[in-house]
């Protein structure tokens, strides 16, 4: 590894575990995960939603950030009321946070078409940094913590758009007790929306947005724009504006009715580009195939 690349990913990573707030991981496929944020969610998809994702951030550079996901999400029986349970394991270096977070929503029919659930998050999160023999000038201590946290959201939205406001994490904690070094989970707020309209017969059109605020951090714009073929194919671009701006592109595939999978790739156009090969994030999405007196169901596009 060269001696640029270390001091940079250094700076990186004095910034992420001195700095004033530990903040959940970003993803570029954040439409397909948004039960991670925001748990009026879970139940929305009106059937059993299982989603994979791991996130290869800045490749190719040692203990670069990685980010694993996992999360199940299912109305029940009389659909107004949504259950389910998240996951994420967050590591960079010697640092690494695991949230642990179950998800209630309870929904109610504004219109025949429009529908608006609100819901509660609650769990724990385990901070956890190894610096085995002292290896790291910067820190002589290790620390294993859990500390309970919980949040609120509200989603409104139809099979043709959506809006959602969520705080995961209404708690600040000190997740290290300790004045060696600041590693604060702060409450952060996501604002989210989206809509899809037809083009032509066999394709669609579907914009959406995530911004991102967080207390001792800067704002964050997400904007994606993807393309949906013949009920198939999505292919999609999208731009980050105001932390760490990247440009990525996105793929995804429906192989069969339950599964589809995808993948998306992200480059920062800031000046430390030259040194990573990128950011890879490939997700896997199993949703339960249901029929319905009448026929198969209208799909559901968020």
């Amino acid at each position: 590894m060269k001696l640029s690349k270390i001091l940079i990913f250094g700076c990186i990573l004095l910034t992420g575990i001195l700095g004033k707030a530990q903040q959940l991981p970003q993803f570029t496929q954040y439409m397909y995960n948004t039960i991670s944020i925001n748990p009026a969610y879970a139940g929305s998809r009106e059937t059993l939603n299982a989603t994979l994702l791991h996130r290869n951030q800045w490749a190719g550079i040692d203990g670069n950030p990685r980010t694993n996901t996992f999360s199940i999400h299912s109305p029940l029986k009389n659909k107004k009321i949504g259950l389910g349970l998240s996951y994420i394991n967050d590591k960079l270096g010697f640092e690494s946070t695991n949230y642990i977070y179950g998800d209630f929503s309870y929904s109610v029919n504004l219109t025949h078409q429009v529908k608006m659930s609100l819901g509660l998050k609650a769990g724990v999160t385990n901070y956890n940094l190894n610096n085995p023999d002292n290896t790291d000038p910067f820190f002589n201590s290790n620390f294993n913590t859990w500390d309970p946290n919980f949040g609120a959201g509200i989603f409104v939205g139809s099979n043709r758009w959506y809006l959602g406001l969520s705080s995961p994490r209404v708690l600040n904690t000190d997740l290290n007790r300790s004045d060696e070094f600041s590693a604060v989970e702060r409450n952060s707020y996501y604002a989210i929306g989206g809509l899809v309209f037809d083009m032509t017969e066999n394709i669609k059109f579907k914009p959406t947005v995530i911004t991102k605020f967080t207390n001792g951090a800067p704002v964050t714009y997400d904007l994606t724009a993807n393309f949906l073929f013949n009920e198939k194919l999505w292919l999609g671009a999208s731009y980050r504006f105001n932390d760490a701006s990247n440009f990525g592109a996105m793929i995804d595939y429906q192989v069969t009715r339950d599964i589809r999978v995808g993948y998306a790739y992200d480059l920062p156009t800031s000046t430390f580009s030259p040194y990573t090969g990128g950011t890879h994030e490939i997700i896997l999405i199993y949703e339960l195939f249901q029929r319905y007196k009448g026929g198969i169901k209208s799909p559901r596009y968020f």
